[in-house]
């Protein structure tokens, strides 16, 4: 798969990026912990909500939500891009104007769109433009893609927050629009690390963030 192979590949660089870009520690700051705070709320209904966030790979994004309790599902896929039903070839140029995304549906009886946010700014390092680590392109830029006026709010708040805080080396660069045409990416993108767990981009980028994430969030866990 071309994808692994090119992500194989990176790995062999002798200098990480990622490794020196994040120096602070964002859960130690006073707005995590006001995001992380338990807020679901009291839904008779239990109607489901959608979060959509880009953190990078989709593949990594995807094996750290579906790790939480309330989220029912997590589709990776292409959005904020201007050509119609996108291929990952087309979205890898970079001329599609995708971002790689995951939409996530949860349940806001059980965790929180607050919550979703603590681990959104965990997933990733926002201040990082158009890249994660060794994984470059503006189709992997850091981005918050609203549903409602709500979610447009409290993102901006803990984006403005954590800025103030200077909760990271540098300022956030995370991007908040309004959500669009979430396109859904191939089927061999979905489930990717459940499915793949021992390729070589999955051992050492995606394990060593899952496990981070994982400590973060214990009490927050599936079983």
């Amino acid at each position: 798969m071309f994808k692994a192979f090119l992500k194989s590949t990176l790995l062999l660089l002798p200098f990480s990026f990622s490794a020196c870009a994040q120096k602070k520690d964002v859960t130690q700051s006073p707005t995590f912990a006001e995001m992380n705070k338990k807020q679901a709320q009291d839904m008779s209904d239990h109607k489901k909500e959608v979060a959509t966030f880009a953190a990078g790979c989709f593949w990594c994004v995807e094996a750290q939500f579906q790790q939480l309790k309330g989220v029912d599902t997590v589709v990776s896929g292409y959005t904020d891009g201007h050509v119609p039903n996108p291929t990952y070839k087309q979205v890898c140029t970079g001329t599609t104007g995708h971002a790689e995304a995951c939409n996530i549906t949860y349940d806001p009886s059980i965790i929180s769109y607050d919550e979703l946010l603590a681990a959104f700014f965990t997933s990733h390092d926002p201040t990082q433009l158009n890249r994660q680590g060794n994984d470059i392109g503006t189709q992997y830029r850091s981005g918050i893609y609203y549903h409602n006026a709500e979610q447009k709010e409290k993102a901006e708040y803990y984006i403005k927050k954590l800025n103030e805080e200077h909760a990271y080396n540098s300022p956030i660069v995370t991007e908040v629009k309004p959500y669009g045409t979430f396109y859904g990416a191939e089927d061999y993108h979905q489930n990717y690390y459940n499915e793949n767990g021992n390729e070589g981009y999955c051992r050492m980028v995606i394990q060593p963030k899952l496990d981070k994430f994982k400590k973060v969030f214990a009490g927050k866990l599936k079983q």
